[in-house]
């Protein structure tokens, strides 16, 4: 404890004596505002966006596609929504929003040139992308389903895979649609509309997440070793089982 007060006055004994106290007084006047200047309540806040005029919920709408875009949370757009619109209105806004930001990071991302297989070329790589082409949209939806998935990170990691993109985009309209709602409904509750089915609806959607990936795992699994055993049944036929780089009949 002396070692650590020790450092910090070595350190506050560093600083600019002009810097420590503009400092201070940053704080002092910030913490004075927050306990002076009256903070609008939830219902004011709500009546104000009603208030605001048709062009407020397009303009949120379009800031909340064009930040979205890049890894910043959506969690706050989506709690706004419903803080600001209601459940009706803040969903619709939330998940348009949402899946048109998500089709737009998917379409930088290719427009970059950014491919999977191209950074880590491997057979299991091609195999993955091979699936994600075909069967895409039941990872996509089973992922958008799982909340604790970040947002941002499966959009860049599809635009980077073979994954089409209508069944994307479809896919990501209907596995945003729940957790969303939920998310709504709570930014709904801050001004005093509480909804007991919020807690059941956000454990619904992840167990119904993560149950649809994996199962999707297991066919994809399923699909990989019938491969493997289709091609050393033809290696062995064909007399080519000791060619190095063929499957070996005993990893199948």
């Amino acid at each position: 404890m002396r070692a650590l007060v020790s450092a910090v006055a070595t350190t506050a004994a560093q600083v600019p004596r002009w810097r420590l106290i503009g400092t201070l007084a940053a704080i002092v006047i910030l913490v004075a505002i927050a306990m002076l200047v009256p903070l609008p309540t939830a219902l004011q806040l709500r009546d104000w966006a009603t208030s605001a005029g048709p062009w407020f919920p397009l303009a949120f709408l379009a800031a909340h596609i064009v930040v979205t875009v890049f890894p910043f949370p959506r969690t706050a757009f989506t709690l706004a929504a419903g803080l600001l619109f209601g459940p009706v209105l803040g969903v619709s806004l939330a998940v348009t929003a949402a899946t048109i930001s998500a089709v737009l990071a998917l379409l930088a991302v290719r427009a970059l040139g950014l491919r999977l297989d191209r950074v880590l070329p491997h057979p299991r790589i091609d195999t993955l992308n091979a699936r994600l082409r075909e069967r895409g949209w039941p990872t996509v939806l089973s992922m958008r389903l799982i909340p604790a998935v970040p947002f941002s990170v499966l959009n860049y990691a599809a635009g980077a895979s073979s994954v089409r993109l209508v069944p994307y985009a479809l896919a990501t309209l209907g596995g945003l649609l729940p957790g969303t709602a939920a998310v709504v409904i709570l930014g709904d509750a801050l001004t005093g509309n509480v909804s007991p089915l919020l807690m059941a609806v956000s454990a619904c959607t992840a167990a119904v997440g993560i149950t649809g990936l994996c199962l999707e795992v297991a066919a994809h699994r399923r699909l990989h070793r019938r491969g493997r055993a289709q091609s050393c049944e033809g290696g062995t036929a064909g007399g080519v089982v000791g060619v190095v780089g063929a499957p070996s009949c005993g990893d199948v």
